[in-house]
């Protein structure tokens, strides 16, 4: 960084706090109030800190301000709100000034100050450019449930261990460990400088003092910058496309809601009225609707879709498998019998014949909402469906659940079409607040009325165990899902259990059964010819059967921790109290412990946010940016790396 001239002629520099509104270049009219604070010691006024050469003023408590104030240590600044120090010289770039600003100590004394040629084109710019960095620190902070010994990231000096909370000199810190036997005290009230480390690997805990950190920072930050900016290429498009806004809500409208048998949630309720406002607009609509497992994700979509329909449009429902678009598909059908709406069903299950009916309605205009698989993503379908003005809608359930190439052709068609995706994997927090600046989200958080949790229960293997939570089942009048993740045995599987329950009518589904036969089952178990359901995790995504409330997992170590929460929200869909069993055969330890822990601490309803914060500690952040990314969270937290992320797709918006 090169000085821009030589400016030891002016007297005093100022820097304005970056979270205050107020500031000025320089404090010539103010000269007579400075100099009289200066006599007494105070280079404070007004939360402004006034520098000038020749001024002695302790290097340390200048660093230490800089950090209160606000700003972002680098290791070379570029932009307002950031400064650096190599020796004794420090370099800052205060929002208040068009130009960064050197100061050159000798020893505690200011030698000289020089502008610098990093400069923004008005004040007015430069403070902006924070107020979005500050709220960008406060928003990913995440510190809620600290507890001593979790690993912290420091804006400014990297990863440490936190102690605890203590008081020194009648002030509260956060007391964190370093390396080397180091320790840093930050102040109650900076903790927007503090983010929960979460990564894959153990963490590096920094050196203080080091400017690796900053060299890590400046490289991992180049990358986030790289990664926005194709963000924003696959968004880019949508930005300038248009098409005609849809109908206002009406009767239509009003019979749907009307015949939905659930109270609506606030939180779907919300959710409901942001996809309404999306589809009047002209721009098209590309939100996520995030939230737990049989929190009503699906209402909001069909609530779309009936309004795309009335508009004279065809809405597409595209689900990861067989079994789930055939149950959307019954469900849809039945919700909207009486209403002059089409809806068909396109999967690989349907003979040819069927598939070719279904393609000639297509063609002719005579469906109304089209549910299937990625068959809809076929050669022959997508040209009927995404290359003419008909298609108005794509719900894309569960769309982490696709392979590589079908989310390749849905990125594709996101400039042309509203796109409504659903997830069923509480995201945390910190990737919503990235995703937020690219996508709109609604967040549905809150569990139906009347829902109860599941009590789940852990327990080593016991076959008295089994029989009895099948007959308690059985004896109330439901159904049980009985979990054993292993094709090869699982017929031996349903031999025993026959055999221990001669009386029980048992049927078994995986992923190796031919599509039709799956769905026969499927349907049999749920209109109640079948009572126990012996199951791989086929059934994990979406399967809503309200009769079923017992689970049990007979090997539940072989699950992940996400999987494990998934499986248990097929049961206690109703208000009726449900019941998990997850077994296990071995001494439970490692990483199964955690998550079985994990898992029966996340009985309540609406738990899956922490589910999700803690699989991400035990698999790493990189699964769900993306595996080149996940160095990068390793190194810094995500936390950080999706602050990183949300400030440079913002950076370039603009």
């Amino acid at each position: 960084m090169q000085p821009a001239q030589n400016t030891s002629q002016v007297l005093i520099v100022s820097i304005t706090p970056y979270f205050l509104e107020k500031g000025f270049l320089w404090f010539k009219e103010n000269l007579k109030k400075i100099l009289n604070a200066q006599k007494s010691q105070t280079f404070f006024q007004d939360n402004v800190l006034y520098l000038e050469k020749d001024q002695v003023f302790n290097l340390s408590l200048l660093l230490r301000k800089l950090e209160e104030m606000g700003y972002e240590k680098v290791l070379r600044i570029s932009e307002p709100g950031e400064f650096s120090q190599q020796g004794g010289i420090i370099d800052v770039f205060p929002i208040n000034t068009k130009n960064a600003v050197r100061f050159d100590f000798l020893g505690n004394r200011i030698e000289t100050i020089e502008l610098l040629d990093a400069a923004v084109e008005d004040e007015e710019k430069a403070k902006e450019i924070l107020k979005k960095k500050l709220k960008s620190q406060r928003l990913f902070s995440d510190l809620k449930g600290l507890k001593p010994g979790d690993y912290l990231v420091h804006l400014d000096h990297g990863i440490g261990k936190f102690n605890n909370l203590l008081s020194h000199n009648n002030e509260n810190y956060y007391l964190l460990e370093y390396s080397e036997g180091d320790k840093l005290y930050v102040p109650l009230g900076l903790e927007r400088k503090l983010s929960r480390y979460v990564g894959f690997v153990e963490p590096k805990v920094s050196r203080l003092g080091s400017s690796l950190w900053q060299k890590t920072k400046k490289k991992i930050k180049e990358g986030a910058e790289k990664l926005a900016k194709e963000l924003l290429g696959i968004y880019a498009k949508r930005e300038i496309a248009k098409r005609p806004a849809y109908l206002p809500n009406d009767e239509f409208d009003s019979a749907i809601s009307s015949n939905f048998k659930y109270e609506e949630t606030p939180d779907q309720s919300q959710a409901i009225q942001e996809v309404m406002k999306d589809l009047e607009k002209t721009k098209p609509m590309d939100r996520l609707v995030c939230g737990d497992v049989g929190f009503g994700k699906t209402e909001v979509a069909l609530r779309a879709a009936v309004k795309v329909v009335k508009s004279g449009y065809q809405t597409v429902l595209i689900a990861p498998t067989t079994i789930l678009a055939d149950q959307h598909f019954q469900n849809i059908k039945s919700r909207l019998q009486g209403l002059p709406i089409k809806v068909a069903l396109l999967t690989r299950l349907q003979s040819k014949k069927e598939q070719k009916k279904i393609i000639e309605d297509l063609k002719n205009n005579k469906v109304d909402i089209l549910i299937g698989t990625h068959r809809i993503l076929s050669g022959d379908i997508v040209p009927l469906l995404f290359q003419r003005d008909e298609t108005g809608l794509l719900i894309i359930d569960d769309e982490q659940r696709f392979g590589v190439r079908q989310k390749e052709k849905l990125t594709q068609l996101r400039s042309k079409i509203d796109i409504l995706s659903l997830s069923a994997t509480p995201i945390p927090r910190t990737l919503y607040l990235s995703l937020s600046s690219l996508r709109d989200v609604s967040l549905i958080q809150t569990p139906p009325e009347g829902r109860l949790s599941v009590k789940t229960f852990i327990l080593p293997w016991s076959i008295k165990i089994v029989k009895m939570a099948i007959e308690q089942e059985l004896k109330r009048g439901g159904q049980v899902y009985y979990l054993h993740n292993r094709v090869e045995t699982i017929d031996l599987t349903k031999k025993a259990l026959q055999d221990l329950l001669p009386n029980v009518k048992f049927a078994i589904v995986h992923g190796r059964m031919r599509e039709k036969e799956l769905v026969k089952i499927m349907d049999n178990f749920q209109q109640k010819s079948i009572n126990v359901l012996i199951a791989t995790t086929i059934i994990e995504n979406g399967l809503d059967i309200p009769n079923v409330n017992t689970l049990i997992v007979s090997d539940a170590t072989r699950l992940g921790l996400s999987q494990a929460y998934q499986i248990r929200g097929r049961v206690g869909r109703s208000n009726i109290q449900a019941f998990a069993y997850f077994f296990y055969n071995k001494q439970l330890k490692g990483k199964a412990a955690i998550r079985l822990a994990v898992l029966k601490e996340a009985e309540e309803l609406g738990s899956g946010y922490r589910v999700a914060m803690k699989d991400l500690e035990l698999r790493g952040a990189g699964n769900i940016l993306g595996k080149e990314q996940s160095g990068s969270i390793n190194k810094v937290g995500l936390n950080l790396y999706c602050q990183m992320v949300a400030e440079a797709v913002e950076k370039f918006k603009e």
